[in-house]
C-alpha cells in the first residue's frame, strides 16, 4: 500500500512532487511551509509563482532560487520512488491520518516520513526519555516501565538515541508492544548506527520510525533538539527515567508543558548527577513518578481498562509471582499461565517487583533475586 495514496487527501501526483520540492529547499521550516500553501493554496503554484511574490510573504531569496533546480527535483523524484517500497509512507499535515495532538503545535510539521505502520501513530503515545549515558538502574527503569505501559496499551514514544530512548524502545517490543522512534535524521541516515538492528525490529514488530527531514538529512547537531517538540507533541505525557541538568531531554520535557502536556519525573539519589535534572524537573512541577501507578492514575481516560485493575503487590515474600521464580525461573508467558492472571496484570507486577530489586531478567526469564 503505497503511503503517497494510502493516507493522503486527494492529492495529485503533481501536487505530491511539489509538496517534496518545497519540503527539500533550504532554510523553508514549518511556518514558511504553510504560509506558502496558505498564499498559493497549493505547492505546485507556490513553485510556479515568481520569486518577487516569495519575496512579498517575508521569504528570503535562498528559499526561492533552488526551487526548480534539478538537484531539488531529483532529490523529490528519490522520495517518490522510497514511497514506492513496502511500510513506507507520508502523512502530510491535511491527511486524515495526521496525529491530533500533533496537529495542535503552531510548528507541526507539514510532512512526515514514515517506516512501518502510520497507523500507530493515533494511538495514545507516553514519552519516555533520558539521558544517554545512563547508569544500569536507569536502563532498567526505562525498560520496566516501558514494559508496563506498553502492555497496558500505550505506544512508548522515544527519540532512538543511545541510552534511556533505546531502553525504553526494547522494553515495549519485548512485551509486543508499539513504539516510536521519531528521528533527527532523515530516515535513510538512521543515527546512532549501533541501533540499526533496534530500528528494524521496531519496524518488524509493527511500529513505526518517523521523520519530519528529508529522507537523505544527516545528522546535524541542531536538528535533535527540533525534533523534541515532535517527540512531546505526540504524545499525552513524558516520562524523563534519568537526565542531568544539561541533558536534552530536559528540553523534551520543558516542550511537554508548554505543549500542555503531563510531565513525570523518576527520582534518584542526590549523589548521582544523573538525577539531578529530574530533580529539577520535580521542583519545577513535574509529577514524582516511584512506580507506574503513578502515571495510570493521572492517564485514566487513555489508558487500557486492563492496566488500570493491576493490583499492587503484596509486600514480604507472599508475592505469587515471587513463590513461583523462587522455585525456578520462568517467561513472562509460563508465570502468567501458572499464575492464572492476564498477561498485562503479570507484566505490570514484574515491573514493580523489578524496581523493587526482588526480580531481575536475563535472556528472557524472569528470576528472584535473593534478599
Amino acid at each position: 500500500m503505497p503511503a503517497s495514496a494510502s493516507l493522503s487527501p486527494a492529492v495529485s501526483p503533481a501536487e505530491l512532487e511539489a509538496r517534496l520540492r518545497l519540503h527539500l529547499l533550504p532554510e523553508l521550516g514549518p511556518r514558511r511551509f504553510r504560509k506558502l500553501l496558505d498564499a498559493f493554496d497549493s505547492a505546485s503554484a507556490a513553485l510556479s509563482a515568481p520569486a518577487s511574490a516569495w519575496r512579498s510573504l517575508g521569504l528570503p531569496a535562498v528559499c526561492a532560487e533552488p526551487r526548480r533546480s534539478a538537484e531539488i527535483r531529483e532529490r523529490a523524484a528519490a522520495a517518490l520512488r522510497w514511497l514506492e517500497q513496502p511500510d513506507q509512507h507520508l502523512v502530510m499535515w491535511d491527511d486524515p491520518g495526521y496525529p491530533a495532538l500533533l496537529a495542535e503545535l503552531a510548528d507541526a510539521p507539514p510532512l512526515l516520513f514514515v517506516a512501518g505502520d502510520p497507523r500507530v501513530l493515533e494511538s495514545p503515545q507516553l514519552a519516555v526519555v533520558g539521558s544517554r549515558n545512563a547508569s544500569r538502574p536507569g536502563l532498567d527503569n526505562a525498560r520496566a516501565f516501558s514494559r508496563s505501559l506498553a502492555a497496558g496499551g500505550f505506544v512508548i514514544t522515544s527519540g532512538l538515541a543511545l541510552g534511556i530512548d533505546g531502553a525504553a524502545h526494547q522494553g515495549a517490543l519485548e512485551v509486543d508492544g508499539r513504539t516510536v522512534a521519531v528521528l533527527g535524521t532523515g530516515l535513510q541516515c538512521l543515527y546512532p548506527r549501533r541501533h540499526a538492528r533496534l530500528a528494524a525490529q521496531i519496524v518488524e514488530q509493527g511500529s513505526a520510525l518517523v521523520s519530519e527531514l528529508p529522507l537523505d538529512c544527516p545528522p546535524h547537531a541542531g536538528n535533535f533538539p527540533r525534533r523534541n517538540r515532535i517527540i512531546s507533541g505526540l504524545s499525552v505525557g513524558v516520562l524523563v527515567v534519568e537526565a542531568s541538568p544539561s541533558s536534552g531531554s530536559l528540553i523534551t520535557a520543558r516542550l511537554a508543558a508548554e505543549q500542555g502536556r503531563e510531565v513525570y519525573a523518576i527520582p534518584g539519589s542526590i549523589h548521582h548527577p544523573g538525577a539531578r535534572g529530574c530533580h529539577q524537573l520535580i521542583r519545577d512541577g513535574a509529577t514524582l513518578v516511584e512506580c507506574v501507578e503513578h502515571i495510570l492514575e493521572a492517564l485514566r481516560g487513555w489508558q487500557a481498562p486492563l492496566v488500570s485493575t493491576v493490583p499492587s503487590a503484596p509486600p514480604g515474600d507472599a508475592h505469587p509471582l515471587l513463590a513461583l521464580l523462587h522455585a525456578a525461573p520462568h517467561s513472562t508467558e509460563d508465570l502468567a499461565q501458572a499464575s492464572g492472571q492476564a498477561l498485562a496484570e503479570v507484566l505490570a507486577a514484574l515491573t514493580e517487583l523489578e524496581l523493587e530489586g526482588r526480580v531481575c531478567n536475563e535472556a528472557g526469564r524472569w528470576l528472584a533475586r535473593k534478599p
